[in-house]
């Protein structure tokens, strides 16, 4: 049960500062003020969905899993912070995206393998 609550936490950690990257990014944000009103409606969204998700004992990301529960408005809305984000993390979080590549990869590898 530890695991899966550290595997929680970290997506989480995750998806929450690649939305704050976006958000800087994108609406003038700093550090200090925090996020605007829709990212932080959208990153509370995504934390939701991982509190709530009962695949994240057999999975790491969102990305990996073949049950995409966000509503379709909103998995566009991540789809373009990840889109936007996903290439910056690497100069303003390396170590998180560095780990977090690694780690999607390997799932991906995995799931691949227990298809077969």
């Amino acid at each position: 049960m530890e695991k899966i609550q550290k595997k929680r936490e970290t997506e989480k950690q995750v998806v929450g500062e690649m939305i704050a990257l976006y958000c800087r990014g994108h609406h003038g944000t700093t550090r200090k003020t925090g996020l605007c009103p829709e990212c932080t409606a959208l990153r509370d969204y995504a934390w939701a969905r991982s509190e709530h998700c009962p695949f994240m004992e057999t999975k790491t990301f969102c990305v990996n899993c073949k049950v995409h529960c966000y509503k379709p408005q909103m998995r566009e809305k991540i789809r373009q912070v990840m889109r936007w984000s996903g290439p910056r993390m690497i100069f303003h979080h390396p170590i998180m995206a560095v780990r977090h590549v690694l780690s999607v990869k390997q799932e991906a590898k995995n799931m691949k393998n227990t298809e077969r």
